[in-house]
């Protein structure tokens, strides 16, 4: 493969990636609210509404917020989204050719890891303001008792001029470990498990390997991409419930509720144990596993389409 065509091979990557991401935040958006606001209710908060279940807070929210509720932070999430999705298989399909010699030897599971968590490393220190503004975006309720914010250019002018530079950053710690841990493992067996997938379906209609688009459709891909987020989410959702904890808007006195994650920690296991770490866990399975499906479906269908332009170019 020439220096051209590779630098074409990491566009198209990311071009995929950035439509997939867009595709997947429109389609699951309040799924996202839900999680967002189980996860950071400690049971000790009073500007937070107590729902029952997913379906009783889509309920409320719905009723006493309307369309705009559901959809709170939408204008950060699809622009964090497309932004993370893109760069995401941008970082992961160059460290890719990276490891593989330019394509010229066969990756590991091992140098797949080392991959995807390359590309979560760059891609949360890339996005992490993007995310403390879509937080505090879905955790604006009646009950707050700050002064709302009008949306995405006045949240971050806000948080620079009461916060700082370094609020933009709350939460990067777990960030960093949940964008490398999750995205790793979702792409780690995605790939091992597309790669079993391809060698079975070769054995069965006796072709070679390597033409994976033909052996594959649309349905393969979206199990192949429900499959993997449902192992990463098992493996990494605790993270997510710090970072979320971390990201929330100060008091009114200005003091945050948590300083650190390790103070989320300590106090998420005294009052709530270990369920507490997986507050928000069903709506966040509600919403990424068909996310996943139809992210992957939408990024290998745009890849293999973009690469028959190639060809035809």
């Amino acid at each position: 493969m020439s220096a051209l065509d590779r630098r074409k091979w990491e566009w198209e990557n990311a071009t995929a990636g950035a439509i997939a991401g867009f595709a997947t935040v429109a389609a699951m958006h309040p799924l996202d609210v839900v999680r967002t606001r189980f996860a950071v209710n400690d049971g000790r908060l009073t500007n937070l509404p107590t729902y029952k279940n997913t379906a009783h807070a889509i309920f409320t929210i719905t009723r006493l917020e309307g369309l705009r509720g559901l959809y709170a932070g939408f204008y950060p999430a699809v622009l964090g989204s497309t932004v993370s999705w893109g760069l995401y298989f941008f970082f992961y399909g160059r460290a890719k050719q990276r490891y593989s010699k330019n394509g010229t030897q066969k990756l590991s599971p091992g140098l797949h890891l080392a991959s995807a968590a390359e590309a979560g490393a760059l891609v949360s220190l890339c996005t992490n303001p993007i995310w403390v503004i879509k937080t505090r975006l879905q955790l604006e309720t009646p009950l707050h008792q700050t002064r709302p914010y009008s949306g995405l250019y006045d949240a971050l002018r806000t948080i620079l001029k009461e916060e700082g530079w370094s609020a933009l950053y709350r939460g990067i710690a777990p960030s960093l470990f949940l964008q490398v841990s999750h995205g790793a493992v979702q792409f780690m067996v995605y790939e091992e498990l597309r790669k079993f997938v391809v060698e079975f379906k070769c054995k069965e209609s006796n072709k070679n390997l390597g033409s994976d688009a033909k052996l594959l459709d649309s349905v393969d891909y979206a199990v192949l991409g429900a499959s993997s987020k449902l192992a990463a989410i098992l493996m990494t959702y605790p993270f997510q419930v710090i970072r979320a904890r971390l990201q929330q808007r100060p008091n009114r006195d200005g003091i945050p509720r948590y300083m650190d994650s390790w103070h989320v920690v300590k106090e998420t296991a005294r009052f709530e144990g270990f369920r507490g770490f997986y507050k928000g866990i069903t709506p966040s399975i509600l919403k990424n596993l068909p996310a996943a499906s139809i992210t992957f479906v939408v990024y290998e269908n745009v890849l293999n389409l973009l690469r028959l332009k190639r060809r035809n170019d």
